[in-house]
């Protein structure tokens, strides 16, 4: 795990009152562009491969269905779901199930017929060797072969239409920049052109060394500014990846990138295409042709984001249908025992810091409404109401915040989100704790891994948002839909203990 370590030189490199870097005009300009969104290589992929192996087991069933004799259905169903799975792996194998392979014509079609009719050998010699040829009608056999080889056909050429559709409209690429300049980044930007132009948008680059060993124009791409840039950079505009062009034998500088841009939401490769030292392939991954080493990863990302979406949704609004008489009691008690609004509406940091507005119920009295939470609520707080300290050590003050998962700001698990200006000490949190945003990579949630393991309530010491920020970074690495399930149903049970809850 990286820690924000900077040098005090890249820290006050072009600072803004307040800490936030200027950006050059060119990183203006690309973070006014209109960005499209993107959609995810992995997500259509297996997508594809899902409505593939529909398409063959339903069709194998169908003829069965209309030429077979009933009552055989404990026999072909068995075979029909093994050759499926078969062709699934075949498929695979011959590495047609990609995004480069989606876009060609003959080369797809070849591979998928000659997978397809590997796999029904397999299945033809399978019957002969078990003496089994007699149980399996031959023209249903032959008439799936034939019927699943044209409807793999046509499957991949509607497949290959769409692709070549979202290649055209850009939603297919990643958007990316290079931490690096000179020679080397002329290099990889050149090899990145020739391999993998459809996929990769390059915006530019990022690079700490100025004078002849960095020019500001390398192949066509502007430097857009300092690696303590890409930080601020990456928060205004989306960015996909981070491509990292220095020599392994640079340790320090390339420590001293990741440093800064692990809190990111972003995926980190170092580029090996000018290293000497060769490693075993599968120590690469590739981004076209290029090989490079995973540094970091997007957490959250591709089909897992897919689930975690789902499961935000679904768990929200079941649990908006049930607690819906808890809700409207609260509300009615809020308007009988003060004048006022029955909502408070809150600035927090969202994901990758984009600012938020989260929805609870009122807890204070009007006129002591601290909208930037600047002081943090403490035992016998004089502002709180009655009923707000009932709804404030219960949570059920955070029950509004389901519409904001429905709205895709919140998620029902994840990193609880604080007002910029919450202190600890006097201080603010992100200066108080390193690596700080680093807890911003995902979404925040109503519940998370600090809350049930005792970390919810006030944060007035800086050892309590440390520990906070240790348990979410802790959430973030380990993620998994299990994970979330789990804290979701530990969630009331801890909410017992609210002895730092006020």
């Amino acid at each position: 795990m990286f820690r924000v370590d900077a040098k005090k030189a890249i820290e006050d490199h072009a600072a803004k009152p307040g800490g936030t870097p200027h950006l050059s005009p060119r990183a203006e300009e690309i973070i006014a562009r209109p960005v499209d969104g993107t959609l995810s290589a992995a997500v259509i992929s297996g997508t594809a491969q899902v409505a593939e192996a529909l398409l063959l087991a339903l069709l194998g069933y169908g003829i069965h269905a209309a030429y077979v004799a009933p009552g055989q259905d404990a026999l072909y169903i068995p075979i029909i779901l093994t050759m499926v799975l078969l062709a699934n792996i075949m498929f695979n194998a011959v590495r047609s199930h990609r995004i480069t392979a989606y876009r060609t014509t003959l080369s797809q079609f070849g591979r998928v017929l000659g997978a397809w009719t590997a796999v029904m050998v397999t299945l033809t010699v399978g019957l002969f060797l078990f003496k089994a040829g007699d149980l399996v009608s031959r023209f249903w056999l032959l008439t799936w072969y034939a019927s699943g080889a044209l409807a793999l056909l046509a499957y991949r050429s509607l497949l290959r239409a769409l692709v070549l559709r979202w290649t055209d409209e850009g939603r297919l690429k990643r958007r990316a920049v290079i931490v690096g300049g000179g020679a080397d980044a002329a290099l990889l930007i050149e090899q990145i052109q020739a391999g993998a132009e459809k996929d990769i948008n390059l915006l530019g680059l990022f690079d700490d060394r100025v004078g002849e060993r960095s020019p500001d124009l390398v192949s066509g791409y502007h430097k857009l500014g300092m690696v303590a840039d890409l930080v601020e950079f990456a928060r205004r505009t989306p960015v996909d990846l981070v491509i990292v062009s220095m020599p392994l034998s640079a340790e320090k500088r390339v420590l001293d990138m990741l440093t800064q841009l692990w809190v990111l939401p972003v995926d980190i490769r170092l580029s090996a295409h000018m290293s000497k030292l060769k490693f075993t392939d599968k120590a690469y991954s590739y981004v076209g042709e290029v090989p490079v080493l995973d540094i970091a990863d997007r957490p959250i990302s591709d089909w897992n984001r897919v689930f975690k979406w789902v499961f935000d949704k679904l768990v929200a609004l079941t649990a908006l249908i049930l607690l819906s008489p808890v809700m409207l009691a609260t509300a009615i008690a809020i308007k009988l025992e003060s004048r006022g609004p029955v909502f408070f509406v809150q600035n927090r940091h969202g994901f990758n810091n984009e600012t938020i507005r989260i929805y609870k119920f009122r807890s204070m009295r009007t006129d002591m409404l601290d909208n930037t939470a600047a002081k943090l609520v403490t035992k016998d707080d004089p502002r709180v109401t009655r009923v707000g300290k009932f709804i404030r050590k219960t949570s059920i003050d955070e029950l509004p915040q389901l519409f904001n998962v429905l709205k895709g700001e919140l998620s029902v698990v994840g990193p609880r989100p604080h007002a910029p200006q919450a202190k600890a000490e006097n201080q603010l949190y992100y200066e108080a704790v390193e690596g700080y945003f680093a807890r911003h990579r995902v979404k925040p949630g109503m519940t998370g891994w600090a809350q049930v393991n005792g970390w919810r309530g006030e944060t007035d010491t800086i050892d309590k948002i440390m520990q906070r920020v240790n348990h979410d970074l802790y959430y973030i690495e380990h993620w998994s839909i299990l994970l979330d399930a789990y804290i979701v149903l530990l969630t009331p049970f801890r909410l017992f203990n609210s002895e730092n809850a006020y």
